[in-house]
């Protein structure tokens, strides 16, 4: 996977994320908007030549699309967009059967987290506890550096979630070494510190180097900005 693969992904799947946000103003149930769900995965696949780039994106923000269509043009906060996706479709989603082909579904079940699926189902609680508020600091922080503002919330994220990708590429061993990194850049200061870029650098090196990629934490920074930037819209 590299940029190109990402970028021809998110080109083939954005179709069907007007398609979902068109099935929850129809008031569709989680059946049809699982098998939307489907389709842009097929077209993923397609554009990436078997890559899974955007598997977790699909699922998360398509939700959180679904239920801004079925609330249609009211404004809303960031974390009642999140609550509702639990109280539309959550019964629904914690039914179904943990995936047993994706890595973070096998992940999930081996070690018994979450994953995905609970945090959706639950109106994603880690966004609206630790994402969103990690947001807003580092904005208040560097409000004239978005970068610097997600970079804090990715790494608050990365502290705290049992990350299902890193379970899958480095056991517990590999996601206890990624949270303490985190943990120990948001207690060095975060974004405040004036070496921040540096270190967050270096953290990425460590981890390539160790082959651990936080997938969750990243579909995590993704929702907690789809829904930031759908309450600023508003």
């Amino acid at each position: 996977m590299d940029a190109g693969t990402l970028r021809r992904s998110a080109a083939a799947i954005r179709p069907y994320f007007a398609d979902l946000v068109a099935a929850g103003e129809c008031g569709t149930g989680m059946a049809e908007l699982r098998a939307i769900g489907l389709r842009a995965e097929a077209a993923m696949l397609a554009a990436t030549g078997g890559v899974n780039a955007h598997r977790g994106a699909i699922f998360s923000l398509g939700l959180i699309c679904a239920g801004a269509g079925a609330a249609g043009a009211a404004p809303a906060p960031a974390e009642e967009r999140a609550e509702a996706v639990a109280r539309l479709w959550g019964g629904a989603i914690a039914q179904a059967p943990t995936s047993a082909d994706s890595h973070g579904g096998r992940a999930a079940r081996r070690y018994g987290v979450g994953g995905a699926s609970a945090e959706a189902a639950a109106g994603f609680p880690t966004v609206r506890a630790v994402g969103l508020p990690a947001l807003r600091l580092g904005r208040a922080w560097a409000p004239d550096d978005p970068e610097a503002a997600r970079v804090q919330c990715f790494f608050a994220l990365l502290a705290i979630v049992d990350d299902t990708n890193l379970l899958h590429r480095g056991g517990t061993e590999g996601l206890d070494r990624a949270q303490a990194a985190a943990a120990g850049f948001l207690e060095a200061g975060g974004i405040a510190a004036p070496d921040w870029r540096d270190r967050a650098v270096a953290i990425h090196r460590s981890f390539l180097a160790a082959r651990l990629s936080p997938g969750g934490c990243a579909d995590l920074l993704a929702t907690t900005l789809f829904l930031e930037a759908l309450s600023e819209s508003a």
